[in-house]
């Protein structure tokens, strides 16, 4: 037998409860000719057992058991012993429809294509969205260089990507990972998916982009981050991403294309993952980007997911402005100072001054702003995000990042 056509490299931590659905997810597929690697990163619990067992059922499974070393350590390992000519990666708490590799495989052939990215679902809580690409085509070099990747990072509107930073709806050539893949430093441990994505995106000759949803990302309550309890740790991470995304881009965008991409992307994890308000060494607010929105007043945070709890989180520190309800679709069983989250008939215009859309997706902002106007919300009590290229300079400046986005204590 000659060498596969697609190694799956599955990562594994923690993760015994979902692990045999996604193996099995992968073992069912329409498409016969690959080989799935497990990488066990000394996983604590039943994880390396169920590999082994799995192993011993199906001769196209190879198991690797390795020293905890954290996500790209061991997409690492995994990619060292992979044989196929494409690579995919699965997250061990998703899985896959039937004809995952089948579609990833014959768009990648059909167009001879280095790199093919598809849709995916979100499946959280038994509730299951649609994410489609808006990019569908195919693109040749030139595209790449004046289309595709100077919006990849940053695509103009807050926290949006003009191409996902996800590694598990793609599907890769190994030759040209190899390079990309083994140069990122495994201390990058906030964006790896993106360190990978967009370096492995500026050496690319072809992309194809498929609508065809296949992948299922699975939404845990557990992995949400809740509170950050080191801000400068973050800023360090994320200056690690930042510089080295930086670096490998250099070639292929011009430095300000490049700095307004890398800024804009920095900017959003920041406000995300402080809950908006960034406060100084006192506890005090001194940045606050939610536009309009004043000390005191009555505001209303829409989304439990990780940045609505983070603006909550964040806010009981920082007593800025009173809560006067946590609303979403999605509804989660949490409290946080005091606010539960309820469903979002629940409000009236007359109780608060603003409404915040906590959600770093674009599409999905407008899509509930058009839903909250169908309840008779008003729209102009949805607060809009400062995107001032000249505050987010001054920000970025105060936190401590340098030139070459290397975050330095001050």
């Amino acid at each position: 037998m000659g060498a596969v056509k697609i190694s799956v490299i599955v990562p594994i931590y923690r993760i015994e409860n979902y692990l045999p659905k996604c193996i099995d997810s992968v073992l069912q597929q329409s498409f016969l000719d690959f080989e799935l690697i497990l990488v066990d990163d000394g996983s604590p619990d039943n994880c390396p057992k169920i590999c082994d067992d799995y192993a011993k059922k199906d001769s196209r499974i190879k198991v690797i058991h390795k020293q905890n070393g954290g996500l790209l350590s061991a997409r690492k390992a995994g990619l060292k012993k992979a044989q196929g000519k494409y690579i995919s990666f699965v997250d061990g708490d998703d899985w896959v429809d039937k004809f995952y590799l089948d579609t990833l495989f014959k768009l990648a052939e059909a167009n001879d294509s280095d790199l093919v990215i598809t849709g995916h679902f979100r499946e959280f809580d038994g509730k299951i969205e649609t994410i489609k690409p808006k990019t569908a085509g195919i693109y040749n070099e030139k595209d790449l260089k004046t289309s595709i990747i100077p919006n990849a990072i940053y695509n103009g509107e807050f926290c949006a990507h003009g191409i996902s930073t996800y590694v598990w709806n793609k599907l890769f050539k190994r030759a040209l990972l190899f390079s990309i893949l083994m140069d990122v430093p495994n201390d990058i441990v906030m964006g790896e998916d993106a360190a990978i994505t967009y370096s492995y995106l500026a050496i690319s000759k072809s992309l194809v982009v498929s609508k065809i949803p296949l992948y299922y990302y699975r939404q845990r309550h557990d992995s949400i981050v809740k509170s950050v309890e080191n801000p400068k740790m973050e800023y360090y991470r994320l200056g690690l991403l930042m510089h080295f995304l930086k670096v490998k881009m250099s070639h292929v965008l011009d430095d300000q294309v490049l700095n307004s991409q890398l800024k804009c992307y920095l900017y959003s994890q920041i406000l995300v993952r402080s809950g908006g308000l960034i406060l100084d060494s006192a506890g005090d607010v001194f940045f606050n980007p939610f536009l309009k929105v004043k000390r005191n007043s009555k505001v209303v945070v829409y989304s439990s997911g990780s940045f609505g709890q983070h603006i909550l989180s964040t806010n009981v520190k920082a007593n800025f402005f009173k809560v006067i309800k946590w609303i979403d679709v999605d509804y989660h069983d949490l409290n946080i100072g005091g606010n539960s989250v309820l469903p979002i008939s629940s409000i009236t215009n007359t109780e608060f001054d603003f409404l915040i859309i906590a959600t770093i997706n674009p599409s999905t902002h407008n899509s509930i702003k058009q839903e909250l106007g169908l309840m008779g919300i008003d729209d102009t009590k949805i607060v809009k995000i400062d995107t001032d290229k000249k505050r987010i300079d001054e920000l970025l400046k105060a936190l401590g990042f340098k030139e070459n986005f290397l975050f330095k204590d001050n």
